[in-house]
């Protein structure tokens, strides 16, 4: 079957983050599995990826102080600064991690704040960041009181723009009151939709871009594995994720044949024909849609870029809808800290 990866000497399309945010490529580039969590890295392989993107046109990279426990930013760090005016910088902090690479923290804390931020400015080796999120919220912290500080990292010119990771739409409203949010990061995919209850109209109604992270359900939707515990290596964190392993993994395979179904109609893969789903919501709900799906992989960069030129009919879209309501499993072990936990 000849594939849309053939089409990919076009760039792709640019939009706007948020109403006065940067111009990006409509499709963003996740780095964080160049530096840990899927298994080994081949890191010229990797770096080879971050050139095919930024040929495709792919601008927003996406980082977070937290992947690697500094390493992912320290590994983009030469590359950001060859093409310093040609990319737009995400990076996060508040997941904390210690000398257990299992345990997680949370801090919003304004100190906290101030501390990490000048660590990941440390080890990309930049003066300013161009968006920079609070990656997760800690409802033990007033939402305005972390917001207020990071608005105050953009007065001092070391960060461009704010963005916010897993909240609420009662949430994001509540930060937008603040200091504009340029853009909100949350999983969103055909397996993962919960954030169309409360996040997705918020953010159309204020004018915030949406960047959809694990766009691809982290591989699964591709269809490159049926089972994390027994097909993926040591080391790769999905083997610990429900929706992956033994029963619900039995379950979701089969609800992937309505996805190859549709690619077959279109010559294209079932992780392109995913991805110009999440795509096509920005139609749907009258937003800024962005998604970040990670690779390490410059073919699968280019297979990744080549579905921003998909469009799904109505009865492409029809057959489609009924797929994550059947999804067996969360999307984590631990659900706590995700906005599906704080949804009223």
């Amino acid at each position: 079957m000849t594939t849309h990866t053939t089409r990919t000497a076009q760039r792709i399309a640019q939009v706007r983050l948020g109403t006065d945010g940067p111009l990006v490529g409509v499709q963003g580039l996740g780095a964080m599995g160049m530096s840990e969590f899927y298994g080994d890295t081949d890191e010229a392989a990797a770096r080879d990826t971050l050139d095919a993107a930024l040929e495709a046109g792919v601008t927003l990279l996406d980082t977070a102080d937290m992947y690697g426990r500094g390493a992912n930013e320290e590994f983009l760090a030469p590359f950001v600064a060859a093409h310093r005016d040609e990319i737009t910088l995400a990076t996060k902090f508040g997941v904390v991690r210690g000398d257990d690479p299992r345990a997680r923290g949370i801090s919003n804390d304004p100190t906290y704040i101030r501390s990490a931020v000048e660590g990941s400015l440390r080890r990309l080796r930049v003066d300013v960041i161009d968006l920079y999120y609070m990656h997760r919220r800690d409802p033990a912290v007033p939402l305005a009181e972390s917001v207020g500080a990071m608005a105050e990292l953009v007065k001092e010119g070391k960060v461009r723009h704010l963005g916010l990771s897993e909240v609420t739409g009662a949430e994001l409203r509540e930060a937008h009151a603040v200091h504009p949010i340029a853009a909100l990061q949350s999983e969103w995919s055909l397996f993962s939709r919960d954030v169309e209850r409360s996040a997705v109209p918020a953010a159309a109604e204020l004018g915030v871009a949406f960047v959809p992270y694990s766009p691809l359900g982290r591989g699964f939707l591709t269809g490159s594995f049926t089972d994390a515990a027994t097909e993926l290596p040591d080391g790769d964190f999905r083997r610990n994720q429900p929706r992956f392993s033994g029963a619900n993994a039995r379950r979701n395979a089969s609800l992937l044949d309505p996805v190859r179904t549709v690619a077959t109609a279109h010559s294209a893969t079932p992780a392109q024909i995913a991805l110009a789903w999440v795509h096509q919501q920005a139609a749907v709900h009258g937003l800024t849609v962005v998604p970040i799906p990670g690779t390490r992989k410059r073919g699968r960069l280019l297979e990744n870029t080549a579905a921003t030129r998909i469009t799904l009919t109505e009865a492409d879209l029809a057959l489609l809808e009924p797929v994550a309501a059947q999804v067996a499993g969360d999307r984590y072990p631990d659900m706590s800290s995700t906005s599906a936990a704080r949804e009223l």
